[in-house]
């Protein structure tokens, strides 16, 4: 295996998988291990024992693994569909689809995973978020669980665990060599900061190009 040597880190970085390099990778010592933090519309899959994290308000993930090599990954999406015609505002200059919504983020998670050497049959599926976490917006989330139910039932893909619903924002630590998740509900006061997030990146869904670096969360 390549590897990136960093002073800063306990063991080499691994080599970021061809077309990964970049997001954004830091040291965890909490976790002991290289960790990936995606963002709304982004995804990662990795071969090795590093992890996968992001943080979820209405927007669901879906952590996908081969179990028996270990690889896989996770994404993270807002929306369950592209409701307009055609290509979205948000799709790539080469006019594929968006992995801003459910359908092409799942698609692209799995395929990624493909390429790997999983093996479908072999897959195992988690799913994340999706909450409700202020009353008065929009239930978006309902939408996603809905839509990333339906899909995992039409694929006839393994749901081995999920954690979906709810009022609370999650942060989510996903380790595909083992399959370890790590949950943490936010408390009330980070509640309001997540949700004006969600609701930004709604209003921005329509107008930002499909390249756009929008972060999000710290």
């Amino acid at each position: 295996m390549s590897t990136i040597l960093d002073r800063s880190a306990k063991t080499p970085k691994p080599k970021a998988v061809a077309g990964f390099e970049r997001v954004r990778r830091h040291w965890d010592p909490r976790i002991q291990r290289w960790s990936a933090k995606i963002l709304p519309g982004e995804y990662y899959v990795t071969r090795d024992a590093e992890a996968v994290t992001t943080v979820l308000g209405s927007c669901v993930s879906a952590c996908v693994r081969d179990v028996e090599l270990g690889v896989g990954g996770m994404n993270h999406f807002m929306l369950p569909e592209d409701a307009s015609i055609g290509v979205d505002a948000w799709s790539p200059a080469d006019g594929s689809p968006s992995t801003r919504y459910g359908a092409y983020a799942m698609e692209s998670l799995i395929n990624e995973t493909l390429k790997l050497g999983a093996r479908r049959e072999r897959l195992e599926v988690k799913l994340f978020g999706g909450g409700r976490i202020l009353p008065a917006m929009t239930d978006v989330g309902a939408r996603n669980i809905a839509f990333v139910r339906g899909f995992v039932a039409l694929e006839k893909l393994r749901v081995a665990a999920e954690d979906l619903g709810g009022t609370a924002p999650r942060h989510l630590i996903y380790l595909p060599a083992t399959g370890q998740v790590l949950v943490k509900r936010l408390r009330p006061i980070e509640t309001r900061n997540v949700a004006e997030s969600d609701v930004e990146y709604r209003a921005r869904l329509a107008a930002a190009p499909a390249d756009s670096d929008v972060e999000l969360f710290e």
